[in-house]
């Protein structure tokens, strides 16, 4: 690895109304290296990254390139200084082709009209380049994400970035594909390329990674080598605070039954639900874990009423849940905490307060007109009562933590009186600290005698929290447990079908 630095960030200071960002944060990354950036929700990861994407302006410090100091002003200016970023959400074009995408706003052309030969060939060498081997050719929308992913350096090296910022990036792929995505950056940085990596998969950390900087309420708190630092001296770094138990499930008393799903099978031509039975009871949290593609986020769809089952119904306290109508569920008692809680759980450019009353409007409507002063004082009591860190319930939810977002995902579903809580991937994209926080959440939830279904890929977590663990596999239920029987390796076994 490289001991030059390419990039230096010193004393970078960004304040939003209400809330200092980041305070005199230094940050500095050397070309080849892989340097992971940690930190709780809110630390100020996001916010020291999109100043180096342009997307922010600094309100003080200092930015050089090879030492030289620079003005990044917008995304432009930065990817002329060789900066690229790679977000969660992928900024592909889905219905063009790869080459398409790769060289967007950079077609070489020839009398007035795009030169295919060349695109095709320039994108061919960047591909190369990413150790990828993908038909340029081919649609977006044809790829999988980790393809995606690909794409996307591919894209960053055509346009000869020196730094590539990745968000998240393995938070959608499968241990293969993991495996694939780190091959293509170890490839890049060997040709001197410097990676901001960003993640909250612990063990995923020190396979990639190189140097690690820990940010905590908007400061620098250190940078160290990762080959000498621990997984739980950074938790407590990141928490400033020793967390010894990642999963505070306190299990009470179990009661009555409260979900019963019978012989459910997933909509016509829909071949991801087969033949599932499962219950949920009262104070119980009920794990269901599986593969990508084994049907556990497909079943939760059937569940809250957004799918048509074939066979079989939902039953919630002995009553038929409506199919095929969400609303209805949410009336019966069903709240859901989505996989993409930004896509299907919130509207963005939304208040936290309207975010919360969307369920609920008819409660507090008369004559068609929404009472707005019992809307915002529904959604003050769920922010104190959440801890849910805003500003005021007035903010846009655009502007909030991963883990704040959740927290007001959660509080919509108290607020419209559910006693089921279908949770798919609770803490997915979410820091230690505020994992920590989201299961005492669970707990409280549980404690007042509702019912938790937690989908998660996350095997520690499933092991953890659960009382009771599901595995499914192709569609079906492959094996259950009580939490005391299970083990990482019995539910992986069964999970691939290698159950005896």
């Amino acid at each position: 690895m490289n001991s030059v630095s390419v990039l230096r960030m010193h004393g970078i200071r960004k304040s939003f109304p209400g809330v200092v960002a980041l305070d005199g944060v230094d940050f500095t990354l050397r070309a080849g290296e892989v340097h992971v950036l940690l930190g709780e929700n809110g630390a100020g990861k996001s916010t020291l990254m999109k100043i180096l994407s342009g997307a922010y302006r600094r309100d003080a410090g200092e930015i050089a390139i090879d030492g030289r100091p620079v003005t990044i002003g917008s995304p432009r200016d930065a990817q002329a200084l060789g900066i690229a970023t790679i977000y969660q959400e992928l900024s592909l074009v889905p219905q063009l082709t790869v080459a398409e995408n790769i060289l967007l706003g950079h077609e070489p052309s020839r009398a007035g009209w795009i030169d295919r030969r060349r695109l095709e060939d320039d994108a061919r060498r960047s591909l190369r380049d990413a150790g990828l081997d993908i038909d340029p050719r081919r649609r977006v929308d044809r790829l999988g994400i980790a393809e995606q992913q690909m794409v996307e350096v591919a894209k960053a090296l055509f346009r000869r970035a020196r730094v590539i910022v990745m968000d998240e990036p393995t938070s959608a792929l499968t241990a293969l594909e993991i495996d694939r995505l780190f091959g293509a950056i170890r490839r890049v940085t060997a040709a001197g390329v410097a990676v901001v990596y960003i993640s909250h998969r612990m063990r995923e950390l020190t396979e990639i990674g190189d140097r690690v900087t820990v940010l905590r309420d908007g400061r620098h708190v250190g940078t160290f080598s990762l080959s000498e630092v621990s997984t739980a001296d950074l938790v407590r770094l990141m928490a400033n605070r020793d967390v010894r138990d990642h999963f505070p499930r306190r299990r009470g008393a179990i009661g009555e039954e409260l979900l019963r799903i019978d012989h459910v099978c997933g909509p016509p031509g829909v071949a991801a639900v087969h033949d599932v039975s499962l219950v949920v009871r009262r104070g119980e949290i009920v794990g269901l874990a599986g593969l990508m593609g084994a049907g556990r986020t497909e079943l939760a769809r059937i569940i809250i009423g957004a799918d048509p089952p074939s066979a079989g119904h939902v039953m919630l306290e002995g009553r038929r849940v409506p199919s095929s109508s969400p609303r209805r569920a949410i009336r019966a008692g069903i709240g859901f905490l989505p996989e993409d809680r930004k896509r299907h759980g919130l509207v963005m450019t939304l208040s936290v307060c309207e975010n919360i009353g969307l369920p609920n409007l008819a409660r507090w409507s008369r004559g068609g007109l929404v009472s707005r002063r019992a809307e915002r004082a529904e959604a003050d009591r769920w922010v104190g009562e959440l801890r849910i860190k805003t500003p005021h319930a007035g903010e846009r939810v655009v502007r909030l933590s991963g883990g704040t977002q959740q927290k007001v995902v959660l509080a919509r579903s108290l607020a419209a009186d559910a006693k089921l809580f279908v949770m798919d991937e609770p803490t997915r994209g979410v820091d230690v600290g505020a994992k920590v926080e989201i299961y005492e959440l669970m707990n409280r939830l549980t404690d007042a005698g509702a019912g938790i279904l937690m989908i998660s890929s996350e095997l520690p977590e499933v092991l953890g929290m659960s009382d009771r663990i599901y595995v499914m596999r192709r569609g079906r239920i492959e094996a259950e447990y009580d939490a005391s029987a299970a083990s990482e390796e019995r539910v992986l076994q069964a999970a691939l079908g290698l159950a005896c």
